[in-house]
């Protein structure tokens, strides 16, 4: 087993056992697909089946996506939209030695890209709009999620269009 896998196993198995739940065989299955991903790989939920039912054929598609909503619940497992119109998951940060990253989602062809650059110039403006946020809502913050909406190199090359079609188009007037 991988080394990464094997750390996001025991944080994983630590988690469950001081919340009290069970470490099933999937559950421990789905934490080892998503640890084997690679980094930048958000798989979704039936991608995740996929990879788990050829290995244990009795865990079925409704335990995948329990597991994966108690492992999102328990913050083991991070939940992102980016407009495809399907979850995708990753390991969330400190799992497996994930670090803090945000993501770039093209308009055009669904390209999901991790980025970890500006990340301490991001932090620090967010750390303090949460505080504001919290100090000014009474909102208990805990966690974020950006993601910059565009066009990659490849779409931007073709004349910069986004297609017509596109679910993910979101334009801000700002």
């Amino acid at each position: 087993m991988h080394v990464q896998q094997s750390q996001a196993l025991v944080l994983c198995h630590k988690l469950l056992k001081r919340r009290g739940y069970r470490i099933t065989t999937g559950r421990e299955a789905v934490v080892s697909v998503l640890a084997a991903a690679g980094m930048g790989e958000h798989l979704s939920a039936e991608e995740i089946y996929i990879k788990v039912h050829s290995s244990i054929p009795a865990v079925g598609l409704t335990s995948v996506y329990r597991t994966l909503d108690l492992l999102t619940n328990l913050g083991v497992v991070s939940k992102f939209d980016f407009g495809d119109g399907r979850a995708r998951y990753e390991l969330a940060e400190g799992t497996r030695g994930v670090t803090h990253h945000h993501h770039l989602v093209c308009t055009g062809c669904g390209t999901i890209i991790d980025y970890d650059d500006f990340i301490d110039d991001e932090l620090s403006l967010i750390r303090r709009t949460e505080k504001g946020l919290a100090k000014k809502f009474g909102f208990k913050i805990n966690g974020h999620v950006i993601q910059f909406l565009g066009l990659c190199a490849d779409c931007n090359g073709k004349g910069g269009e986004e297609p017509s079609g596109s679910t993910m188009s979101q334009k801000s007037s700002d």
